[in-house]
Parts: structure tokens; C-alpha cells; sequence
């Protein structure tokens, strides 16, 4: 789907949309969409509280050279992901359980994926189109074997997160208290970045390594500003994610654009709405009395 001439006027709304999104291209996209959303949304309270923003944002950078280290030899794309974004992610595990070791370790193992994914980009040269997929993301190019793959990564995603969830939401709002009470942290941290790299190694199929934010990190922060309960957090998360990823894909095929951008889009518009709800409550909230006098409510006239 690519503009039939060059510059803004070629942005025109395509009649046949709803044919599209008939094809089998469109409904791999919203099968394999749908189920990335899903794992992006339940972690993205995790990749929060635990602030691992920045470890997110690394692991997709570090998945890069994976990437196109596969496409160099002719392999999957997902499986060249998927073992950067794990390997990586097992490395910071290991030698970043503090917050401040984390943050080295990251940054270390980062610029050594960096230097590799330099390296293979431009060893690889030849299939730039490809290059520019993982960076920005395809959508539209998910292939059946990889829904397969997608399946399988998300029932992981899920199924560990439903047996860890209460261990884990312990050790990421109060890890000292939690190790001081036997919870194995490192161990759970570890885990957790596991699966982070697995919910990754889809996302970047579906926005690319520079819009990993927007579904992993958006709907969360949004669902974040509306409640602080993290079951209600994740399950606003997933349905912001979906959203972003349904309502995109619908743009798409009414426009004739890349589904990257509106999903970004409608995932920042999420965000900036829960931003105006939440500072309009706030302004109306009583303001809080001395301690040595009672909340009386604001005369009116």
C-alpha cells in the first residue's frame, strides 16, 4: 500500500477500504496486532513501576542487529529478534539487579548491540527496505507463520505473568521489603525481563525499533493517570493498545498510509486525553485543610 504519486496530495481516501480490510494481509495484521497490544498492554504497569523505560527502549535497539543479522543470512527476522532481545535482556538481568548497576549494564550492553546493528545494517545494505521495516515497523507484512509465533509468545507472556502477578507486583512496588520477606527479586526480575523481550521482539514488528513507546509504555501511562489499581491499570492498557492498533489499521486502510503512524498517533491522543481528565479533576479537588482544622467545602455564591 503505497501512495500512487509523490507529496500530500497523494493522501486521498481509498472507496474500496472496507475491501481491504477484507484481505488476508489486513487480517493478519489485526490477529497479530491484537495480540501484541495484549502482551504490551499487561507489562507496560511493570515497565513503569519497575521504571524500565529505558531498559524497554534498549531492548528494541538491541534486537536491532538480531534483525538484521537474520536478514544478512537469509533467516526469520523474529528469530533474529528474539535472540538479541532475550540475550540482551538476560545480560541486564544478571548484571544489573540494582537500579544503578541496571542502568550500566543496559547502556554497556546497548552499545555493544549498537555497534553490531551498524555493522549488519550496512553489511546488508542491499536489503534496506527490510532495514527500514524493523526500524519503523510493517504491519501489514505479518505472515501467518509468524501469527503462529506471535501466539506463542503471547500465551508465555500471559501465562507467566498470571502465575508471577502478585510476587511481582510486590517486588516492583517495594523491593527491599519484598527480598527482606523471601521473595526471590533477582529471580523475578530476571523473569521479568524475559518476557519484556519477548512482548519487544512483537512490537517492533508492528511500530519498529523507534516507535517501540507507543505500545509498550503509552497505553500504561495513560491508564496510569485514570487509577492506581494495578489489575485496573493493565486492563485499561490492553483495551488503549487494541484501540491504538484497531483504529490504525482503519486509517490505514482508509487512507492508504503506513499503520505505524496512526497507531502512534491514536495511542499519543489516548495519553493526551487521560492528561485533560485527570488535570481537570485535579483542578476541582478540594484543596486539604490545616491539620488543626476541618475540610470545610468552598462557599458558593
Amino acid at each position: 500500500m503505497t501512495p500512487s504519486s509523490d507529496g500530500l496530495a497523494a493522501v486521498e481516501f481509498q472507496t474500496n477500504w472496507l475491501q481491504v480490510l477484507q484481505t488476508d494481509f489486513m487480517q493478519h495484521a489485526f490477529l497479530g496486532g491484537t495480540m501484541v497490544a495484549l502482551a504490551a498492554g499487561l507489562m507496560g504497569w511493570f515497565v513503569i513501576t519497575r521504571q524500565n523505560a529505558f531498559a524497554a527502549h534498549a531492548l528494541a535497539h538491541i534486537g536491532f542487529p538480531g534483525a538484521t543479522g537474520a536478514i544478512l543470512v537469509g533467516a526469520p527476522v523474529t528469530l533474529g529478534l528474539a535472540v538479541f532481545c532475550v540475550g540482551g535482556g538476560l545480560l541486564i538481568g544478571l548484571f544489573g539487579s540494582r537500579g544503578a548497576d541496571r542502568e550500566v549494564a543496559t547502556g554497556t550492553v546497548l552499545a555493544a548491540a549498537t555497534g553490531l546493528g551498524v555493522l549488519f545494517a550496512s553489511l546488508a545494505a542491499a536489503n534496506a527496505s527490510a532495514t527500514t521495516s524493523v526500524l519503523f515497523g510493517n504491519l501489514l507484512a505479518i505472515s501467518s507463520g509468524q501469527l503462529w509465533v506471535f501466539g506463542g509468545f503471547t500465551a508465555l507472556v500471559v501465562l507467566t505473568l498470571a502465575v508471577l502477578a502478585r510476587p511481582l507486583v510486590f517486588a516492583s512496588v517495594d523491593p527491599a521489603v519484598a527480598e527482606a520477606r523471601g521473595v526471590p527479586v533477582r529471580a523475578l526480575g530476571i523473569a521479568f525481563v524475559v518476557l519484556l523481550a519477548l512482548t519487544i521482539t512483537m512490537a517492533v514488528q508492528v511500530v519498529g525499533t523507534l516507535l517501540l513507546f507507543a505500545l509498550v509504555v503509552t497505553p500504561a501511562a495513560a491508564a496510569l493517570r485514570l487509577t492506581a489499581r494495578p489489575a485496573a491499570v493493565a486492563g485499561l492498557a490492553v483495551v488503549f493498545a487494541v484501540l491504538s492498533v484497531w483504529i490504525g489499521l482503519l486509517l490505514s486502510a482508509m487512507v492508504d498510509l503506513p499503520p505505524s503512524f496512526f497507531v502512534v498517533a491514536v495511542a499519543t491522543l489516548i495519553w493526551v486525553a487521560s492528561l485533560a481528565a485527570t488535570r481537570e479533576r485535579t483542578r476541582t479537588w478540594p484543596t486539604p485543610a490545616p491539620a488543626d482544622q476541618p475540610l470545610v467545602p468552598a462557599r458558593t455564591s
